[in-house]
Formats: structure tokens, C-alpha cells, sequence
């Protein structure tokens, strides 16, 4: 499993309770944190807080459940950790090691890692300069909030024409056979959870925290996350290859707003659909899948 964990922003409207500025999003609400599947793009877990706590407060106390679950409820072998530097916090890593969890998680530029980067940077005489260059390289890293040192892979990054690398920066405990660029392709694929967002956020309005009360707002969105999932269940064990990538404003399109009446018959009631729907073929496939699953 992979546990990737994000923060995303709420706006409220009004006087609400607990909302408040957040400087990064600039404006007024709630700051969630949730947790995803990033191999099925379930959620596994969301939290509503005040709009002006830090992305990772309280970080270590909502991923440890997850470990707890999922270790004594599934046989999972192996759960990995991806996070933005938003979580580059000494207590999750400390976590992860607690579990023999596996952690990539990126971490923000300093004058420490610039230096430790620009050591592996050499300009060769006849340079290339009009050629884009990409270079990466394992280093030992430990800042001085951490008990211990921990391995840091670097990207150095010159574009065409440029005379100065960008570093990138990702702290992992992978093994040092995983290769450098390997780890930074694994961290990469965690764009896609910026996709789980929006997806809960535009189909299920995971954003629509519109009570006075804090705990009804909590409770609204976990009824939208419930729903997220639900679909995104059917979308994975019953939908098709060529469909299984459908968004949720699409599957309502084919799939649920059909023309139908119900239709009274002795102790019966028949819900008839529309035959002139053109995604009948689809509907029935998918209706076949889901009563497999019932057997």
C-alpha cells in the first residue's frame, strides 16, 4: 500500500467555527488533511482542522492509526509513505522506521543541501552548454532536529543554455539499490493524488462546509469522502479497462441519469429505464459485474 498524504483547503463563508486565515491558499476556512491509496485512489482517511494550522501538525498522530489497521487488518507486506515537504517532520520519519514502513518524501532547499548538491555538480572543459542536463546522486543528510543522519537523493537540474542547476531534494530509506532517479520516478507518481482531490472536491464536494458547527462540518465532509469511495469501489471491481478512468461527473452522465418510471404491479414495483439510452450496453455490463460480486 501507499499512504499519501496531503493537505487541501476548504473556503467558508460566514461566521463558522474554527475557521480561520491560511497565509499560503490567502484566504479564509478549513485545512483538511486527508490520506490516499495512491495505488487504488481510496481514502483512507481525512481530518478536518482549523485553516491556519501548519500542513503537517498533528501528522504523526493521524498516519499512526493507519499503520495500526492496516497491519493487523490486512496482510499487507509493505506500506510506503509519500508526502511534499509540507511533511518533511522528524516524527514521521521516526514513524515510518517504527513500522518498517518505507517513506520518499521531498524536502524543502537549504543552504545545507545546496552546498552538499553543488559538490557533485563538475563543468567538464568543450562543455555542452546549449544541452539540457539532468544528474542524480545519493548523499548522507542529517539536520539538527534529527537524532540521526538519513539517506538524501538529490535531482540536479540544468536547462539548455542556463549556467545553474536546480536541486531537488527527496529523504527516503530505501534501500541503496533502489537508484537515485528510481526514487524520484516513485515520488513523481504522487501527482496523481492532486487528481484524488479535485475528484472529491468537484463529484463529491468534499469542500462544502457550510454548518455554523465545527463537528457538522467534519461530519459532511466524511459523508463525501464516503461517497468518493463507494464509487471509486465500483469504479475499480466492476467497471471496465477502457472505463475504469472515467471521472464522476462522467459515470452520472452515463450511468445514473437514465429517463426510467416506477411501475406498480400486484406486490411489485418495477423501475423501468429508457431502451433509447445510449449507454445501455455499458450499464448492463457494469450491473453484470456487480451482481458477480453478490454471488
Amino acid at each position: 500500500m501507499i499512504f499519501d498524504l496531503d493537505s487541501t483547503h476548504s473556503d467558508t463563508f460566514g461566521n463558522q467555527e474554527m475557521t480561520d486565515y491560511n497565509a499560503h491558499y490567502q484566504t479564509t476556512g478549513y485545512h483538511p488533511l486527508v490520506a490516499f491509496d495512491g495505488l487504488t485512489g481510496d481514502v483512507l482517511k481525512a481530518e478536518l482542522r482549523s485553516g491556519n494550522v501548519y500542513t503537517s501538525k498533528g501528522v504523526a498522530a493521524f498516519t499512526r492509526p493507519l499503520f495500526e489497521h492496516y497491519h493487523s487488518v490486512t496482510p499487507v507486506s509493505t506500506i510506503m509513505v509519500r508526502a511534499d515537504s509540507g511533511f518533511a517532520m522528524p516524527d514521521l520519519y521516526e514513524l515510518c522506521e517504527e513500522y518498517d514502513s518505507l517513506y520518499t518524501i521531498r524536502l524543502k532547499s537549504n543552504r545545507n543541501l545546496y552546498r552538499i548538491a553543488e559538490q557533485f555538480v563538475t563543468i567538464k572543459d568543450h562543455h555542452d552548454w546549449g544541452k539540457k542536463e539532468v544528474h542524480y546522486y545519493n548523499a548522507t543528510y542529517q539536520a539538527k532536529s534529527w537524532g540521526k543522519s538519513r539517506r538524501t537523493c538529490i535531482k540536479s537540474t540544468r536547462e539548455a543554455s542556463e549556467l545553474l542547476f536546480r536541486h531537488e531534494f527527496i529523504i527516503t530509506n530505501f534501500s541503496k539499490d533502489v537508484s537515485p532517479k528510481m526514487v524520484f520516478q516513485t515520488y513523481s507518481k504522487r501527482g496523481t493524488m492532486e487528481n484524488y482531490i479535485k475528484e472529491a472536491k468537484n463529484g463529491f464536494y468534499l469542500d462544502k462546509t457550510d454548518s455554523p458547527r465545527f463537528i457538522e462540518n467534519h461530519a459532511r465532509m466524511i459523508v463525501s469522502l464516503l461517497a468518493y469511495n463507494i464509487v471509486n469501489f465500483m469504479r475499480t471491481l466492476c467497471f471496465t479497462n477502457e472505463t475504469k478512468g472515467y471521472q464522476v461527473s462522467t459515470i452520472r452522465l452515463f450511468l445514473f441519469k437514465i429517463a426510467g418510471k416506477i411501475v406498480h404491479s400486484g406486490r411489485r414495483q418495477y423501475l423501468k429505464l429508457s431502451s433509447y439510452d445510449v449507454y445501455q450496453k455499458l450499464f448492463y455490463r457494469i450491473l453484470q459485474n456487480i451482481q458477480v460480486l453478490q454471488c
